[in-house]
């Protein structure tokens, strides 16, 4: 990557994915809905609109999102979580790679959605994400959606306190070419106030390239 680890690594020594696998299997069994990202984007963009899964884990999203129709691509860098994935959805395209070198994965600009749920962001090498919000940029159409969740205190986070907040990162979706589209506290959709302790953020590239500054019609 670039030499410095990854704090998810940090934290799971890259070996968590059976145990992150029946957490949630644990979760549906008990009756929570565990598909409130795939809700949110089938929301965004109609079947079957092509989907890159940064930062997939164990594939719960995007193998929901295949089963709705969806075109799907799961990239991770935890060799544990892409095996669960695999074995669950064996005929799904799963890549095993850093997002800080999207570029070389073979990944083309065509998704219509680049989906970094899970704190994928805020788990980063630290002073890597500008350039992995560059790089997830550089992979969407024009008119593709950059959809990220990321919680923004110790409460929301597997971390003693955020690494960056809201003003960083929005600097770092418009330094990419990005614009602001909608923001929630919540996949469901409640409402964002300042203070919350999570953000789920729609960022847009826009429809044509040559005016990056064109902001993108309509809403969610």
């Amino acid at each position: 990557m670039t030499g410095r680890q990854d704090r998810w690594a940090e934290l799971t020594g890259g070996q968590a994915g059976e145990q992150y696998a029946r957490r949630f299997a644990r979760l549906a069994e008990s009756g929570h809905d565990i598909h409130g990202e795939a809700a949110f984007c089938a929301a965004l963009v109609e079947p079957p609109a092509r989907v890159l899964d940064a930062g997939c884990g164990t594939g719960r999203i995007a193998i929901r999102l295949a089963g709705l129709g969806y075109r799907c691509t799961g990239v991770d860098i935890d060799a544990s979580m892409l095996a669960v994935a695999r074995r669950e959805a064996p005929a799904q395209e799963w890549i095993l790679g850093d997002l800080a070198r999207t570029d070389t994965l073979g990944l083309e600009p065509e998704f219509d959605v680049v989906l970094a749920a899970g704190n994928v962001i805020p788990l980063l090498a630290a002073g890597t994400e500008a350039a992995v919000i560059g790089k997830l940029s550089a992979v969407l159409r024009p008119g593709g959606l950059l959809v990220t969740g990321m919680g923004l205190d110790a409460a929301h986070l597997p971390l003693p306190e955020a690494p960056f907040g809201l003003a960083d990162f929005d600097l770092w979706c418009e330094r990419a070419g990005l614009t602001l589209r909608q923001r929630y506290a919540t996949w469901s959709g409640d409402p964002y106030v300042p203070g919350c302790g999570y953000a789920v953020s729609v960022h847009a590239r826009p429809d044509h390239p040559d005016h990056l500054d064109r902001p993108h019609p309509g809403s969610h």
